[in-house]
This record gives C-alpha cells, structure tokens and sequence, in this order.
C-alpha cells in the first residue's frame, strides 16, 4: 500500500479526530501516505476548560495558537506526519455560525473569496497527488459554515487540479479518483443514544437520531473503515483536544457505553469514484485502483 495516497480537508483542529481518527490511523499502519489539511485554527471554539478561558476570542483571542498545539499533539497520537494549514497556519480564521460577529469578519474562511482558498489546495493536490479526497458533505455535516466551505474548496480545487492549462505554476495537472464525504449513519447514532439513555445520560442532550442533524440516512452510507485496535490511538487523540473534548463527554461515554463499535468505525459516502463494496459496505476506501 505503500503507493496509495489520501488526503483529508477539514474545517478545525479536532474535526478530523472525530470522524477520521481510525481512518488516518489505519491507512498510516497500511503503509500509505496521509495528508490532513486543516482550514482553519478554530479560534472561535468554546472552551470547555475553566483553566484556560482567557484563550477565547471574546477574552484574549489566543485559542488559535493553542489549539495548533493541540492538533499537532493529536497527529503524533494517530501517526500522522504530513500536516498542513491551508494556506498557512492563521491564513483563514475560524468564522463561526452563520448570524454571528465572528462570521462577518474579513478574515474568516466563509468570507474569503472561493478562487484564493481554492488555489491554496489546488497546490497541495497537485503536490501529494491523492487518489483518494475526504471532506464533508454539501451541508458541512451539521451547517457550520467552515465546514461547508471546505466541501467547497475541496471539490471545487479537485476540479480545477486536474486541469493542465489551470496555473500551471501551481504544479502538474492531477486527477482525483475518489472523494468521500463523512457520514454517521442513523442506526448507529440510534444505538448510541440507546445506550446512553440506558445509563443515565444523553447523546449530546438529545432524545432522538431526528434530532441530530448529521445523521444520515442508513441507505446513503457506502463505506464502513474499521479499526478497534486503534480504538485507543483515537482515544489517546481526543484527549490532545482538550479544549474541546471532555474526557467525561459523549465520546468517551459513548466508548465505555457501547464499546469499541462507537468509536472503532468509521463511515463514508462516495461522492466521486466507483464503490467496491464487499457485502453491505465497501471496506477500503482504495478498492478499485
């Protein structure tokens, strides 16, 4: 596998532990090459450590910085190597909800002209040249609009790589064989909020999979990536994101609750490409190349 290459865009600093943790992990085992792209430093998160409140935008605007800390811990956890920031680490900030001051901003990522962002990984594709691209779906996974915006740079710069005559200074043409999306199925987040209601607590305080707006019907999910044995990997990079993960949150009830099934697996919606499925799912997302 070692000629076998990904590349993962995501919005901010912990997104990609969250839904491709075991993924990276795995593929990074197999002997393939993985790139995480990061949008943005996330400076608009909350901050769930009491400790270090003053890191936040509406205090002393430093989360940015730090949460950079935090990714790069996490990618020593998973065993990834190539890391990048689009653009730059601080190029484009984090731009909240859609309604919000933080999304006005000049600077945020929603506001940045499409052609800039895009450039910036027209670049890196035509670089790493993977045969095979994650991101999120149309809606972003749950709205926000830094993840909708990676969706959009990530197929609009897919586009524009494979083109030779498209600023060739930006390197040589190269086509995509694949894109997937993330997805949660609807079974599996029923299943979580099952177990948890068992014991006592809530799936992110909700009562119902029709509550949760990124989980997706059971019929659209093509792929399914396992890896219990990395179950810890994840774990262990979860915990690097303190900022944003509680160690006493959803995640890590959800491993002790359900366990390893709730953070072992993975799930994906082919957006481009041939699904080579073996059984009810596709099990590689380089199956077929």
């Amino acid at each position: 596998m070692s000629s076998h290459r990904l590349l993962l865009v995501h919005a901010h600093p912990d997104d990609e532990t969250i839904g491709t943790g075991i993924t990276m992990a795995k593929y990074i085992k197999a002997g393939a090459k993985v790139t995480l792209v990061t949008c943005t430093s996330g400076e608009e998160g909350e901050v769930l450590v009491p400790e270090l409140a003053h890191l936040a935008s509406n205090k002393e605007d430093k989360l940015g910085p730090h949460r950079q800390i935090e990714l790069a811990n996490a990618m020593k956890a998973l065993g990834v190597t190539d890391h990048r920031f689009l653009g730059g680490a601080g190029k484009f900030r984090d731009s909240g909800m859609i309604g919000t001051p933080p999304n006005e901003r000049k600077d945020s990522f929603w506001q940045t002209d499409l052609q800039v962002s895009a450039d910036e990984l027209v670049k890196i594709i035509r670089e790493t040249k993977p045969q095979v691209v994650i991101t999120y779906d149309d809606f972003g996974g749950y709205g926000h609009p830094d993840h909708i915006n990676a969706h959009r740079i990530t197929h609009y710069a897919s586009d524009l790589a494979k083109v030779s005559s498209y600023k060739p200074e930006l390197g040589s043409a190269w086509e995509i064989s694949k894109i997937y999306w993330t997805c949660i199925p609807k079974s599996k987040i029923q299943k979580g909020i099952d177990a948890l209601a068992s014991s006592g607590s809530k799936f992110f305080g909700v009562d119902s999979v029709d509550e949760v707006p990124f989980a997706v019907d059971d019929k659209y999910v093509t792929t399914r990536i396992e890896g219990f044995d990395l179950v810890d990997q994840k774990l262990a990079a979860l915990r690097c994101h303190a900022t944003q993960v509680e160690d006493t949150g959803p995640f890590f009830q959800m491993a002790q609750v359900v366990g390893p099934e709730a953070l072992g697996v993975e799930y994906f919606r082919i957006a481009k490409g041939n699904v080579v499925k073996s059984g009810d799912f596709e099990t590689d997302i380089f199956a077929g190349l």
